[in-house]
């Protein structure tokens, strides 16, 4: 996926140049599980950033939406705890009232007296590390990826609808699951093949049907390509 993300990204500096100074520029990545929207959303800032005159200055900034995922502490506090645990992952297992704050933060009037802060979410801890990431007047490019950032329904749309840009990673189903079950094997979520196909069908599929059914209208469709770096990167 080289050519695409180079010429995106050249686009994407495009825009930047033509954003007013007191304002931001907020691209949304979405896909399904294992779609490879996050190895896709890293490599295009890292392209940004060599493209721009001063990388130095850090314009651009990626943020994960996984930091919002709820603590496993909330999801003990909810009526069926056993449920939220097993479905994980699912919309309504995300903070999407404080994902929504943060993205009216972003669009208020840049000033240097306001930093923005988000999580980020630690996969040894398996719950979010608030605050780890600060967001700087200086960071005029927000890329955001992951599962729902440009969902249709409440409280989700509000956020939607403040992102300049919504860009949707197409995977085949097949070839989604069978690196759904890689995955899981390879980060120990699951013990065997037999095991992560169950959740894969279970859990992570369904998540990608209800993001199908219920976003925004993506502003751009990028196919996923298996090429030779993105077979040991694909991790959304």
């Amino acid at each position: 996926m080289d050519a695409i993300t180079d010429t995106l990204a050249q686009q994407l500096v495009q825009s930047l140049r033509q954003t007013p100074s007191y304002t931001r520029l907020i691209i949304g990545i979405a896909g399904s599980p294992a779609s490879g929207k996050s190895s896709f959303a890293h490599r295009l800032v890292r392209t940004v950033q060599n493209l721009l005159l001063e990388p130095q200055s850090s314009e651009v900034l990626l943020v994960g939406l996984d930091g919002w995922h709820l603590t496993r502490a909330a999801l003990d506090g909810m009526p069926d705890p056993a449920l939220a645990h097993e479905k994980r992952g699912s919309h309504w297992t995300f903070d999407a009232d404080g994902y929504v704050a943060f993205v009216k933060a972003l669009r208020e009037p840049l000033s240097r007296s306001n930093p923005i802060t988000a999580p980020t979410f630690s996969h040894a801890l398996k719950d979010p590390e608030f605050d780890a990431i600060r967001v700087e007047p200086h960071h005029r490019l927000i890329v955001i990826e992951g599962l729902y950032p440009f969902l249709s329904i409440e409280p989700w749309v509000q956020a939607a609808e403040l992102l300049d840009e919504r860009w949707f990673i197409r995977v085949d189903e097949d070839e989604a699951k069978r690196r759904i079950v890689h995955r899981h094997v390879d980060t120990g979520i699951c013990s065997t093949a037999e095991e992560a196909l169950q959740r894969a069908v279970g859990n992570d599929m369904p998540n990608g049907q209800f993001i199908m059914e219920n976003m925004l209208e993506p502003t751009r469709f990028i196919d996923s390509i298996n090429d030779t770096v993105m077979a040991h990167e694909l991790d959304g």
